[in-house]
């Protein structure tokens, strides 16, 4: 699967961060926009191909289910191109470390996409999961389609929004980014379309099958848990989920990726990455 050293991804990585942080702004929200809405697609779909099986009969399968199915958003977002934050949480900063980029640079380019992001999380969570059908509501038939993915999306929401600390949310999302970073990097190692995609699969199963927590899917899960009518859960929950979700990723990608790549294999070396090569 890989064709380059690991070093080589690391120069990759820099040229990639400078090109995303040198677009125009209205393409970084556009980008952004999709990001979140493909995270969002594969959050939907998770819940899809998830519901219905019962714990006491399937264990903790249901949970695998939901990963694999997950992985569908990265895929998106790394094969037909968008802007992900929990991403350009790793890639952008990275240049900033080669002093190819400014702070400035950086959190302009990480607003922007988190804007992009909530926007396309919402109108997935809106209009193509709780305004279908797909995912039911609360007062939806017993054993319906509807109620069997209303029951699977609040369990999820509730777990996320009012049974996890901030401390559990916060240490959660530094393992989570820590993995989808990595499915990034991995990414940027192969260079064929199925390489990239079997790189990114298992990094993003584990995160999800371990419950952990990525700032744009819970932009989905949480918003289309108060859209779907989930008792006690309420925007407080989700802008504190979104918060120590925020902070947990990004630290997971600047500190353990980021940093740790930087400091092994462009600390010592001249920084010379040409954006211009990825175009």
């Amino acid at each position: 699967m890989t064709t380059k050293e690991p070093a080589d991804v690391a120069h990759a990585a820099v040229a990639t961060g400078i090109k995303k942080a040198h677009q125009r702004w209205d393409k970084v929200l556009i980008g952004g926009f999709l990001a979140g809405a493909y995270i969002s697609f594969g959050g939907l779909v998770a819940i899809t191909v998830s519901s219905g099986m019962n714990p006491e009969i399937w264990g903790t399968l249901p949970t695998l289910f939901t990963g694999a199915a997950f992985t569908l958003g990265l895929v998106l977002v790394l094969i037909a191109g968008s802007h992900l934050l929990t991403g350009n949480m790793l890639l952008v900063p990275l240049g900033a470390m080669q002093d190819r980029l400014t702070m400035g640079e950086v959190v302009r380019n990480l607003t922007l996409v988190l804007i992009g992001n909530l926007a396309g999380a919402l109108f997935v969570a809106f209009f193509l999961a709780i305004q279908t059908g797909v995912i039911g509501s609360i007062g939806s038939d017993a054993g319906s389609p509807g109620a069997l993915t209303y029951e699977r999306l609040a369990g999820i929401a509730e777990a996320k929004g009012l049974h996890e600390s901030a401390w559990q949310i916060f240490l959660r999302a530094v393992g989570c980014n820590w993995l989808v970073c990595l499915a990034v990097w991995l990414s940027l190692a192969a260079d064929s379309v199925g390489s990239k995609i079997l790189g990114v699969f298992f990094p993003i199963m584990a995160f999800v099958a371990m419950g952990f927590d990525h700032v744009v899917a819970n932009m989905f899960f949480l918003p289309a848990g108060i859209f779907a009518g989930v008792p006690d859960l309420g925007w407080d929950d989700t802008l504190r989920n979104w918060l120590f979700a925020f902070l947990g990723n990004l630290v997971g990608a600047v500190v353990f990726v980021a940093s740790a790549y930087w400091y092994m294999y462009l600390r010592d070396e001249p920084s010379e990455e040409d954006p211009k090569e990825l175009t």
